[in-house]
């Protein structure tokens, strides 16, 4: 899969496809990219590339012209085009899965008060929220965008790590422990010290059900669950009715 991300900041971007498991991705050709910086198409002495909104109000607005040479220079209008907005589709692990089959994506960074909407209505075909939060970097959501996407892409990471992950199935992941086996006091439950798998399923996935409730119930409104599933919820709820804080957390569950 190859990224095109356009930014008037590249020195954020680079960093990110240079460290950890995106530049071993890039090393081995399962991932490639180019960062263009679309003031080097502005065509006026200053390189300007924001101007004062149509209308009033406050703040800039990045100007059509600069981002759409650079659009047109990598060819956007055959690629599947991404800007990050407050405005856009909310963004998911099920979105993330979708853009990951593509062969490209060209995604636009924004600043400011935005960009001009004509450049939306000509090149953009996803306007993605990536929270109900607003921040002033479009680089920020943009890597946000990138960083869920191409984890996702065959050869990056391994599938027994990605199936087990907070949404895949719709639920949070479990807690995850390591050496040593107590810390501060608090021991690693023995469940996981057994050695037996079954058992640690059954804790594991116990615990990804305790965890969706308290966090993110709303996860399981519509989730089909089967009998197993629903006794499980059904004491939790009984627990939680009963303001019990450590439910499943006893050495045993």
């Amino acid at each position: 899969m190859k990224f095109s991300i356009l930014t008037l900041f590249p020195e954020i971007i680079e960093s990110f496809f240079t460290t950890s498991i995106m530049a071993r991705s890039v090393a081995s050709d399962t991932i490639s990219y180019d960062v263009v910086n679309f003031r080097d198409y502005a065509t006026d002495k200053h390189k300007t590339c924001d101007d004062a909104p149509y209308g009033g109000g406050a703040g800039m607005v990045l100007k059509p012209e600069p981002l759409g040479s650079a659009l047109d220079a990598i060819q956007a209008k055959n690629k599947r085009v991404i800007y990050p907005t407050p405005s856009g589709k909310r963004f998911t692990q099920a979105y993330a899965r979708e853009l990951s089959k593509e062969d490209q994506l060209v995604i636009i960074c924004g600043r400011y008060e935005g960009i001009d909407q004509r450049i939306i209505d000509l090149y953009v075909d996803d306007e993605i929220c990536i929270g109900d939060y607003v921040i002033s970097s479009g680089e920020v959501a943009a890597l946000v965008i990138v960083d869920a996407v191409y984890r996702l892409v065959d050869g990056v990471i391994s599938d027994e790590s990605l199936e087990e992950e907070s949404f895949t199935d719709g639920l949070l992941e479990y807690p995850q422990y390591t050496r040593p086996a107590t810390y501060c006091g608090i021991d690693v439950p023995e469940i996981l010290l057994s050695g037996h798998h079954a058992q640690i399923g059954q804790w594991r996935f116990k615990k990804r059900l305790e965890k969706t409730f308290r966090n993110r119930p709303e996860l399981l409104q519509d989730m089909p669950l089967d009998e197993n599933s629903k006794r499980i919820l059904e004491e939790l709820k009984l627990y939680s009715a009963k303001g019990t804080e450590d439910y499943g957390c006893d050495q045993g569950n």
